[in-house]
């Protein structure tokens, strides 16, 4: 403990960016659009609380494969038909996109228009192939 207490008074500039970066972190996090879940949450709120599942990848990638039930509603286009969705606000939505790149986004632009049980696929729909989890294609 000693020790520790020395290496804060020897290096206060060390431990200040230490700081202000996990704040920035902690900031950054909190600006997401909802928690991010992994595919066994998102198979549970699918099932328990008939949690909807929105796609926000191109339709070209979603006729490949997508989540049974899932909308398609591509990440360029939620901002202008997010009042499409308007009809589930009492249920949780999932937001699913190619590796989770856009979720974020798309979650403060959900929670921003008023939903409030928003949540992210961790990884996005690689982390659902990679767990051996079913897709419809079309």
């Amino acid at each position: 403990m000693e020790q520790i207490i020395e290496f804060l008074g020897n290096h206060p500039l060390l431990v200040g960016s230490l700081v202000a970066l996990v704040c920035v972190l902690l900031f950054t996090e909190m600006r997401k659009g909802g928690q991010s879940v992994g595919s066994q949450e998102v198979t549970q709120l699918i099932n328990q609380q008939e949690a909807v599942v929105l796609d926000v990848r191109e339709k070209a990638d979603f006729g490949k494969g997508h989540i049974v039930d899932a909308i398609s509603m591509p990440y360029g286009k939620v901002a202008d038909r997010v009042g499409e969705l308007n009809k589930f606000k009492d249920k949780p939505i999932i937001i699913v996109d190619a590796m989770g790149q856009h979720s974020g986004t798309v979650g403060k632009q959900l929670k921003d228009a008023g939903f409030e049980q928003v949540v992210r696929l961790k990884g996005g729909i690689g982390t659902w192939t990679a767990d051996s989890l079913p897709l419809v294609k079309k």
